[in-house]
């Protein structure tokens, strides 16, 4: 039975249904959080459009939703790592849309904070550029990128407390706190949760604030 925002993990695959829109966090996996993964897995969510960083690899990350062919969508700034994301867009069976890393979270931004766009030089002149509105600003071509929101964010943290204060551990600080602003659901999975008050404020990374529902990594 969840407790505030707090849930168990019989509770997490329900909140999850085909076709949604999921950010995730992370780099290659790193900073992903593979449990939620994993219930969406063994639940057969389908058509799902993924947003993050990458794709990671077959096996880990959000890799094995894209392996399982619960993935139609993909909107990411490489998918290098992930032979199998390749094979299938080349197949037909995955759209994927690339945009530079830097652009890509600069969208999320613009997403969570309620913005029209961004304006980047980055990709004028080639391929980037089709389709997409251009203005020139003091004698400088721009792109405007649209701002990218999601249903859902799954985020991974080293720290949680019960009210969704969220501290993250290295590399896995990269997207998460910028996706825990731009999606209308926000599901972190913890590796250690601790009573209200233990975290000092400076640390906290992600507010409570934006945080929807918790959940405690397996085994933990």
């Amino acid at each position: 039975m969840a407790v505030g925002k707090l849930i168990e993990w019989s509770e997490v695959a329900p909140l999850f249904h085909d076709g949604m829109s999921v950010m995730f966090g992370g780099f290659m996996g790193v900073g992903t959080p593979e449990g939620i993964v994993s219930e969406i897995l063994k639940k057969g969510v389908k058509d799902l459009t993924l947003i993050g960083n990458d794709t990671a690899f077959p096996d880990t990350g959000v890799g094995p939703l894209i392996a399982q062919g619960l993935a139609t969508r993909v909107i990411v700034s490489h998918i290098g790592t992930n032979p199998v994301t390749g094979k299938k867009m080349i197949s037909g069976e995955i759209e994927v849309e690339l945009v530079p890393q830097g652009t890509l979270a600069e969208r999320i931004r613009c997403g969570g904070a309620g913005l029209g766009g961004v304006l980047t030089p980055t990709g004028v002149g080639t391929i980037v550029e089709e389709g997409k509105s251009k203005l020139v600003l003091s004698g400088k071509e721009f792109l405007l990128e649209l701002p990218l929101r999601a249903d859902v964010a799954i985020l991974k943290a080293k720290k949680g407390d019960r009210l969704g204060n969220l501290v993250y551990q290295r590399a896995s600080r990269n997207f998460n706190p910028v996706m825990a602003l731009a999606a209308d659901l926000v599901i972190a999975e913890v590796d250690e949760l601790v009573e209200v008050g233990e975290i000092d404020p400076d640390l906290v990374m992600t507010p409570g604030a934006l945080v929807d529902r918790i959940i405690v990594k397996k085994g933990s």
